[in-house]
C-alpha cells in the first residue's frame, strides 16, 4: 500500500503528531502572516495505490480512507477546501473473457488495507512536514519545518 499526497492544507494550531497536540503546544508560533492571522485554506489531493487484487469499488473504498489519515494529523477539511482522493490497484489482471485472473478482495478482507491507507496517509503528511525546509511564500507567509529542536523536544517529552 502506498499513499501519495499533495499536502497544501491545515492550520498549525490543529497539528497532531503521533497523538501529541503539537500545534497547541507550540504557543509561541501562531499561524500568522505579516498582515494578521491566517485563515484555514488549502486542499489535499491523495492517491492510494495497492498491488492487491482489487476491483473498482474496493479502490474507491480505499481512497475514502485517506481522509481518516489526514484527520489523525489534525485536518478538519475547512469550508472551501477541496479534498480529492483516488484509489487504484495493480494486482489484478483480466483474462480475455473478462474474468479476473485471481480472487478479488472484498468485504472484511479489505480491513487490513483500510488500516494501511490510514497509516500511510498520516505518515505521508508527517514526512512532508518534517522534511520540508522553512520557507517564506507570497506576501511574507512563513511555513516552518517541523524538524526543529522545539518540536522534537515536545515529542521526546511525551515519550518519556
Amino acid at each position: 500500500m502506498a499513499v501519495l499526497l499533495l499536502t497544501n492544507f491545515g492550520v498549525r494550531e490543529q497539528l497532531v503528531v503521533a497523538g501529541v497536540p503539537v500545534g497547541r503546544l507550540l504557543t509561541d508560533h501562531p499561524s500568522r502572516s505579516p498582515t494578521g492571522p491566517l485563515t484555514p485554506a488549502g486542499s489535499c489531493l491523495g492517491i492510494a495505490v495497492s498491488d492487491a487484487p482489487l476491483d473498482g469499488a474496493a479502490c474507491a473504498r480505499l481512497a475514502r480512507r485517506i481522509g481518516l489519515g489526514l484527520a489523525r494529523t489534525g485536518s478538519v477539511a475547512h469550508h472551501g477546501s477541496g479534498e480529492i482522493f483516488l484509489g487504484f490497484g495493480t494486482g489484478m489482471r483480466l483474462e480475455r473473457s473478462g474474468a479476473p485472473d485471481r480472487a478479488v478482495l472484498g468485504g472484511r478482507a479489505l480491513d487490513p488495507l483500510f488500516a494501511a491507507v490510514v497509516e500511510a496517509a498520516e505518515e505521508a503528511v508527517l514526512n512532508s512536514m518534517f522534511t520540508a525546509p522553512t520557507t517564506v511564500g507570497r506576501d511574507g507567509h512563513l511555513s516552518e519545518s517541523l524538524h526543529s529542536p522545539e518540536v522534537l523536544a515536545l515529542l521526546d517529552a511525551v515519550r518519556s
